[in-house]
Formats: C-alpha cells, sequence, structure tokens
C-alpha cells in the first residue's frame, strides 16, 4: 500500500500524521509512505526523524488585513497557488499513491484536491471543534472525514461522510498508573498540580503560576505542583521564584523549563492547568483528568476556545479566558477545587467518559474503506 500524507506549518497538523502512519505501519508493515508538506514549516524537521519521506510543495495563506507588507504575502500567495496544481500533479505521478490523507495546514488542499481529481481515494483528519479552512474546504470533496470531536460537523458540508475517531495519543498515556507515577516522581498522595504551556510557554500561565505557587507553599496547603514554564519563562519565571523565596525542586514541587516525563507527569497529576490545543486535549481525556483551561487567542479561528468548551460543556473543565486569567482568578479556582476534592475527581470521569479508546482501529477502519475504494 502507498499512503501519501499531508499537512504541515505546525506541530497540530504533522504530529497526528505520523501517529496516522504509524497505525498504518503497525497493520501493514510493507505500506510506504510520501510525507507532503512546505519547505519551511516544522515538518522538514519532524518527517525526517520520524524516518519518512518528505516532498515539499511552496503554499501560504492570504491575509485579510490590507497591509502594504500583507499585499506583498498575498501576491505571493497568490503565485503559489498559481504554481501549487502542477507541484501537486507532478508529486502525484511520481508517488502513484492508493490512498492519500490529509491533516489540515495550506499544504493539504491543493494535492488533496489534485489526488482527488485523479480519482484516488482521500480522507482528511481534523483535530479541532472548529476545523481549519483547508479542511472545511477538502470536506466537501474527499471520501470519508475524520474527526476529533462530533462538534467539528457543524462547520463542515453537511452530506460529507465521517467517522469520529479521536486524535491519537503519545504511547503511555492511555493507561495511565497514579501510584507508581507519583512514587517515580517522589510525590505523596496530596493533591497534585501539573501546569504548562508547551515548549515555549505561556506568558499568562506562567504570570499566573508566579502567584499561585508562592500562595500555596506560604499558606502550608498539601499541594504538589510541576509547572514547566518554557522558553519565553526562562529569564523571568526562575527569578520570579527565587524572589518569593521558592526553590525550583523540593519535596513538593519540580519546576522545570520544559516537561521531558509528561506522560508521568499526567499520570501523577490531579488537576492541570494548560492551553487546549487538541492534542493537549485528548491526552487529558484518555488519562481523565480535571483542568482548568486558559485558550490561546493567537490561532485562526480562535479553535482552541471551541476546543476547550467541549470540555468545558461536559463538566470536565474550567475555562477561562485569556483576557479574564488574572492570577487571582486562578488561585480562586484551584482554592474551590481543593476544597471539593470530589467535584474534581467528577470533572476528571467527565473528561474520560468523553475519550474515544479505540482511536487507532477506528483510523484503520477508515483507511481500509479507502483501499477497497481504489480495488
Amino acid at each position: 500500500m502507498r499512503v501519501l500524507m499531508a499537512g504541515g506549518g505546525t506541530g497540530g497538523h504533522i504530529n497526528p500524521a505520523l501517529a496516522i502512519a504509524s497505525i498504518i505501519k503497525q497493520h501493514d508493515p510493507t505500506a510506504e509512505f510520501l510525507f507532503v508538506g512546505t519547505p519551511s514549516g516544522m515538518e522538514t524537521k519532524l518527517v525526517p526523524a520520524a524516518g519518512y519521506r518528505l516532498a515539499t510543495m511552496h503554499v501560504a495563506g492570504f491575509q485579510r488585513k490590507l497591509t502594504f507588507k500583507n499585499i506583498r504575502r498575498n501576491i505571493q500567495a497568490a503565485y503559489y497557488l498559481a504554481t501549487s496544481q502542477h507541484r501537486a500533479k507532478q508529486i502525484l505521478k511520481e508517488f502513484q499513491p492508493d490512498i492519500a490523507i490529509g491533516t489540515g495546514g495550506y499544504v493539504a488542499g491543493p494535492i488533496l484536491h489534485a489526488a482527488v481529481h485523479q480519482g484516488i481515494p482521500c480522507a482528511i483528519h481534523e483535530q479541532n471543534a472548529f476545523p481549519g479552512v483547508t479542511n472545511q474546504m477538502l470536506a466537501k470533496e474527499v471520501s470519508h472525514v475524520m474527526l476529533t470531536v462530533e462538534k467539528a460537523l457543524e462547520h463542515l458540508h453537511p452530506s460529507c461522510a465521517y467517522t469520529v475517531t479521536g486524535l491519537p495519543v503519545r504511547g503511555g498515556i492511555t493507561h495511565p498508573d497514579k501510584t507508581a507515577a507519583r512514587r517515580k516522581l517522589g510525590l505523596d498522595d496530596s493533591l497534585c498540580i501539573l501546569s504548562f504551556g508547551g515548549s515555549l510557554g505561556a506568558g499568562c500561565i506562567n504570570e499566573a503560576m508566579a502567584a499561585l505557587i508562592p500562595w500555596h507553599v506560604q499558606k502550608g496547603l498539601s499541594i504538589n505542583h510541576i509547572h514547566g514554564y518554557g522558553g519565553m519563562g526562562r529569564d523571568t519565571f526562575p527569578e520570579a521564584m527565587r524572589k518569593a523565596g521558592i526553590p525550583l525542586t523540593s519535596k513538593r514541587l519540580r519546576i522545570t523549563e520544559y516537561i521531558h516525563d509528561m506522560d508521568v507527569c499526567l499520570a501523577a497529576a490531579d488537576l492541570v492547568i494548560c492551553r487546549s490545543g487538541a492534542s493537549t486535549l485528548a491526552e487529558l481525556e484518555a488519562v481523565g483528568r480535571g483542568s482548568i483551561l486558559i485558550p490561546s487567542p493567537n490561532v485562526t479561528a480562535n479553535h482552541q476556545y471551541y476546543n476547550a468548551c467541549v470540555l468545558g460543556d461536559a463538566g470536565a473543565a474550567i475555562v477561562i479566558e485569556q483576557k479574564d486569567a488574572s492570577p487571582a482568578r486562578i488561585i480562586e479556582e484551584v482554592q474551590r477545587l481543593y476544597c471539593q476534592p470530589e467535584k474534581l475527581r467528577a470533572m476528571g470521569e467527565r473528561a474520560k467518559a468523553l475519550a474515544v479508546p479505540d482511536t487507532d482501529e477506528r483510523i484503520w477502519q477508515v483507511v481500509q474503506q479507502l483501499v477497497s475504494m481504489k480495488q
């Protein structure tokens, strides 16, 4: 089986593509893959590092706000659009895929559009509750649409064939052992908070944690806290802790720039404070953890807010928009949950109820459908 995977620009599009390729490989070790991405996206590093071939093509989105800089960008985007179909046909001719799967990003548009018109069975996977522009357009053309959450269907073509597959999560996430994880981290059975803003960090989360950590330490509350402040907090967060007289590592504290053992930390946590990217939420559901979600407003179509609302509406998370996420508000919510452990446990149970436990098998079934269409 020859499989073309298209997606790029951000890890949110690339990692699901890599996960889907891994699922296919587990069922069919002889499958061959070609990934299609841009020459400047994260895929240029992530895809070869995973052992797959990458073909590139230039694509770019159009800017709505008309500034001189954006006009120049739109001219370049128009040129890329005019040449993209030729490059797409060239890639398809050379690789001759049996099926094609897109996971979002501008690059998925022209290559899957060309594949559809050549009679190649195609599917897309949408990670977010509010689909990106590319997947909204492709949903009208492809044979099948895979969704992380059913709510995304509200923004897609009403007649598209779809399956709610969920989103593949990292190995080790799906069967958490809280006792073993805490033993490994040297933590007791008190409330454990895990907070992070991604590899780069998030300023508003760091600001809130710089107030929350001294608050619960100075009050002597039985709280374990793991915090990843990310690259943007490298110079400021340790200094804020030093000024507050808080050590970066102690019996109850583990404060680092980057959390390398996220699977262990998630297993140990009772409460997670973080952004609401699709992969993060899928992991919260898989482990069944209550959360305080602060969606990033700096994403396309504010999709993190819509992602967070899926958990918020189910009672699995407290959703606080960044403009409202003051340190005082975060402390207030944590204090409430600290005093109401039964509510936090219920939030975790509701998160677990949202998980799709057989995501891998559902994705493989869609792949088999595509292959049968080719035969």
